[in-house]
């Protein structure tokens, strides 16, 4: 299963989504999941945010040698599922691959949680408290995503999607 995370300028969200990602099919003994990041707008070869890596690194996350790229047609194609951080980031790659499984992070919270579909704020220029709620947020939209994952399966938690 190969997961492509949208964002902007590919610093930030969905560097910081790449990696609890990794982390989290790891958990799950799953794998055969490989995960990349890219943005709609990214400058090529730019580091993650120093407070994004500040905190992935907080969490046993390594944001470290992350360089963005930009978003393209090879890397719609490459993945299974392209999660957007925001519903513009999912509109984006839907234009440029009309066939891609498209979604939008915050679709996979619970049903009463604030945050569900209306995407993950841009902690862009915020302080490390704000990248902090950021990757909580991202953490309880990636367990969902990949509950989903696991159900459609088979919902055998290691069996590995």
């Amino acid at each position: 299963m190969n997961l492509l995370f949208v964002c902007t300028g590919n610093i930030c969200r969905s560097p910081l989504a790449e990696v609890i990602a990794r982390a989290e099919a790891e958990a799950r003994g799953w794998a055969e999941v490989s995960c990349v990041s890219a943005g709609t707008f990214a400058f090529p070869g730019q580091p993650a945010s120093g407070p994004g890596v500040a905190v992935a690194a907080a969490h046993g996350l390594d944001l470290a040698a992350h360089a963005s790229q930009e978003l393209s047609l090879e890397l719609l194609e490459w993945a299974d599922l392209v999660i957007g951080m925001e519903a513009s980031h999912a509109g984006a790659a839907a234009r440029l691959a009309p066939d891609a499984v498209v979604r939008v992070m915050t679709d996979f919270l619970p049903a009463d949680d604030d945050w569900r579909g209306g995407g993950v704020p841009d902690p862009y220029g915020g302080d490390i408290a704000t990248y902090e709620a950021t990757r909580k947020l991202l953490m309880r939209a990636m367990r969902g995503l990949f509950d989903a994952l696991g159900e459609e399966r088979g919902g055998r938690e290691g069996s590995g999607p």
